[in-house]
Order: structure tokens, then C-alpha cells, then sequence
């Protein structure tokens, strides 16, 4: 291995310079400092020059040759790191959730939006504000039960949880997802009308409220997100990720079982603590390709 040896020194006595410092530099090269003739006795200015040593070769190495192998090592050493971090980063791609469905629109601010709309028409057109007078009869009959179920279904509107795809588990999604796991990102990616929280009737189950040996309903964990990913041995796993502060990662090991029983079958159930009050269940499908 070359090392690059470095040299300074400054105006003196004798028209020599010090030699600050000389130590190996690795097992197969060492950088050597060496003192260099001043041009003038009287210069102040310091010198600088570097020379590149091989312990396999004791001769210098020229520095056009010096320059090339610095280039080559340099180059080699670029490609190397950014084709570790182009190949780290493909495999963590995510898939961006743009599909539009009807799932996803909230039909409450639809028909809040719509009757509102023909009650502010109608009585604009009633008034001999607006143009249509003949019509706003009609759009104030319509638009008053729709502004009242548009209201309705706000107000009992449960919004979808994030989910977050990443590309490999996409690809697997279609073969090794089970019909419960399916199920399950369909119901939490999608609005919801009347319940109170997503997977409620799974974990009034699981966690048995009110119940012997249960918890109280109040300490319910919350479901935030749910993650599509690849498990260290290649297998399609859905990640719920709950919120539960009353609770702790002792409440949610207790019923691993139950989580793989409910969600089954075909799959194992892991339980992981992700900090903040946040922990983590790992539904791993037992299918494979």
C-alpha cells in the first residue's frame, strides 16, 4: 500500500528544515518526513512537499504514476460506496398508495358538500338573489336532508389509517397475503362510519374488555398505521402498529397467541416494542412462492 509523505519545515540556521514527525502507516507502508533545503537562508516562507513511499519498493514513485493510482483507488472506492447505497436504497423503495377507490373519499363531506351547496342556492334563488327561481323548491327539498346525513356521517366518520408499502412486499402481496390479512388493510385503509376505532371487535377479543383478566376499555390500544414489509426470512408481513398508553409490552406479549389465532390461519404473530408507547404486531404469512 503507498502513502503519501508529507514534509514542512521553515528558515533556520543552517538552511535545513525539522523534520516533524515520522511513524508507519500501515502494515505494508509507512509515511516518512524528511527535511528539505531552503531556497534561501533568509526565506521565512515555510516548505511543503510530499513524497509517496512503498515499503515493497523503496523508490519514490513519480507523480504522474502517483496521480494515476490515486485516481484509480479513489474511483474504485466511489463506485463501491454508491453502488452499496443504490442497491440499500432500492430495496427499502416504497410503493406510493395513489390508487384512486371510493374507499377513500369520505362520503360524509360529499353530501355535506352537496347539500349545503343546493341549500345556499335554493335560498339565493327563492330571494330573487340568484337566477332559477322556478328550481329552488326543489334544491332547498333535496338539499336539506342531504346537508342533515352529510352532518351525520361526519360526525360518526372514522378516518383510515397510513399504510405504508414497501416494493418487494408488494410484489408478494398477491401470492402470499392470506384472505384475513387482506381483509384487514382493506377495513383500515378505508373510511369507516359508526365504529369507534379500527379492529374494534378484534381487540374487544383479544384484550377481553372489562372481562377477567382483561383491561378496561378506557386503556384500549389505538390503531395508528400499518406497514407492508418483507420478514428476514422472505415471507409477506403486515405490521399493525398501536398506540397504548396504559399499557405495557408485557400486556401485548400475553396474547400473542390470541393475535395469531384471530388472524389466522396461516400466519405467526410477533410482538415488538417501538418505543413512545408504540408497539407493534407483526402478522407473518406462512405462505410462500
Amino acid at each position: 500500500m503507498e502513502a503519501a509523505a508529507a514534509t514542512m519545515g521553515s528558515g533556520g540556521g543552517g538552511g535545513r528544515g525539522i523534520i516533524l514527525c515520522s511513524h508507519r502507516f500501515s502494515s505494508s507502508g509507512f509515511i516518512s518526513l524528511k527535511p528539505l533545503p531552503f531556497a534561501s537562508s533568509r526565506s521565512l516562507r515555510p516548505y511543503f512537499s510530499t513524497t509517496l513511499y512503498s515499503t515493497n519498493n523503496p523508490t519514490p514513485i513519480s507523480p504522474q504514476n502517483r496521480s494515476s493510482r490515486l485516481r484509480l483507488v479513489t474511483g474504485a472506492a466511489d463506485s463501491t460506496q454508491s453502488s452499496s447505497v443504490s442497491t440499500s436504497s432500492s430495496d427499502k423503495s416504497t410503493v406510493p398508495d395513489d390508487e384512486f377507490s371510493l374507499a377513500k373519499v369520505s362520503f360524509g363531506v360529499i353530501g355535506l358538500s352537496v347539500g349545503v351547496t343546493l341549500l345556499s342556492y335554493g335560498f339565493g334563488a327563492y330571494f330573487n338573489i340568484l337566477p332559477g327561481s322556478e328550481w329552488s323548491a326543489l334544491m332547498l327539498t333535496y338539499g336539506f336532508p342531504l346537508a342533515i346525513i352529510g352532518m351525520a356521517l361526519k360526525y360518526a366518520e372514522l378516518k383510515p389509517v397510513p399504510c405504508l408499502t414497501y416494493s418487494d412486499a408488494k410484489a408478494l402481496r398477491e401470492t402470499c397475503s392470506t384472505p384475513i390479512l387482506t381483509q384487514v388493510r382493506n377495513d383500515v385503509t378505508r373510511y369507516r362510519y359508526g365504529d369507534e376505532q379500527h379492529l374494534e371487535e378484534a381487540l374487544k377479543r383479544i384484550f377481553q374488555y372489562g372481562q377477567g383478566g382483561g383491561i378496561p376499555r378506557r386503556s384500549a390500544p389505538i390503531l395508528q398505521s400499518i406497514r407492508e414489509e418483507v420478514s428476514e426470512e422472505g415471507k409477506y408481513c403486515l405490521v399493525l402498529v398501536f398506540e397504548a398508553k396504559a399499557l405495557k409490552l408485557s400486556d401485548f406479549e400475553q396474547r400473542q397467541a390470541k393475535f395469531a389465532s384471530f388472524f389466522g390461519p396461516g400466519i405467526t404473530a410477533e410482538i415488538a416494542d417501538g418505543g413512545n408507547n408504540i408497539y407493534e404486531v407483526r402478522l407473518i404469512s406462512n405462505t410462500t412462492l
